[in-house]
């Protein structure tokens, strides 16, 4: 029976209760098949899954979707349920920042200014300031988290490790519709033209995986999204796993975000490059 709670003193007790290790699943709600991958991986590893539904405001910008962004927390729970979670935390804001947005934040550092952080300037901020948050009200000893947010990722365990927190990060390939497109809570904000649009960015991210050399990877991804005009690319970009500079040879990773309409979307796919 999944339990649905909302506070603080809730939660401590619920943690308290756990049979073994606690194994956290965050999310903004508004869950799809992505979301309930990592619910179902989370479970394979452990019997206790926390799942918190918080829709966190300190990771929008001005200009961005935090008052459309879906909140289906009653469809939410049933998902929950369905997949065997224990403990659902969806707290109000006044939970998680009480006394009103918090004067100390998280710093993201050199790689949180990049790709995303360049386009979106504190997100990663307020993104790792309520992820801290929550591992630690949470007592998580292993959280999971999805690749298709892979500079997310790349932070979220950069951020455990140089703090030291003690928590498992695990990374959950990227799920995707059958037509290629990665899930995402914002995909229904898509037109029917538009999402047919937004099938350019995982072709481009596919094709440009095929090639081997870096510049023949890029140029691949970035003919095929020219060739599609509803797509508006924000950046396009072939880094290391670690967010740097791409390597003469070995893994990396081939990432993208666009404006399709007015819907934002992000995308990456892992490329094995090979020195000529």
């Amino acid at each position: 029976m999944t339990e649905v709670i909302h506070t603080r003193a809730e939660l401590a007790a619920a943690v308290a209760a756990a049979p073994g290790e606690v194994a956290v699943v965050m999310t903004m709600g508004a869950l799809h098949e992505g979301h309930r991958t990592l619910i179902r991986t989370a479970r394979e590893r452990s019997a206790f899954v926390l799942v918190t539904i918080f829709v966190n405001p300190l990771q929008f910008g001005p200009n961005e979707d935090f008052a459309k962004y879906p909140r289906t927390l009653e469809a939410d729970v049933e998902a929950c349920r369905a997949e065997g979670v224990a403990v659902v935390f969806a707290p109000s804001r006044e939970e998680i920042y009480p006394g009103g947005a918090p004067q100390i934040t998280m710093n993201a550092g050199s790689i949180g200014e990049l790709l995303e952080g360049a386009s979106r300037p504190g997100h990663f901020a307020g993104m790792l300031t309520v992820v801290e948050k929550l591992l630690l009200l949470t007592r998580a000893d292993v959280a999971f988290f999805g690749e298709k947010d892979f500079q997310q990722l790349a932070l979220i365990r950069r951020m455990v490790h140089d703090l030291e927190l003690g928590v498992e990060i695990v990374g959950v390939p990227t799920v995707r519709e059958p037509d290629g497109l990665a899930m995402s809570s914002r995909n229904r904000f898509l037109s029917p033209d538009e999402r047919r649009a937004a099938l350019a960015l995982s072709r481009a991210l596919r094709l440009g995986a095929e090639q081997t050399d870096a510049e023949a990877v890029l140029a691949t991804a970035t003919k095929l999204l020219a060739e599609e005009p509803s797509v508006r690319v924000d950046y396009l970009a072939l880094t290391d796993l670690h967010l740097g500079p791409a390597p003469a040879e070995g893994p990396g990773r081939l990432l993208v975000a666009a404006k399709v309409g007015t819907t934002r979307l992000i995308d990456n796919v892992a490329v094995h490059l090979v020195r000529r």
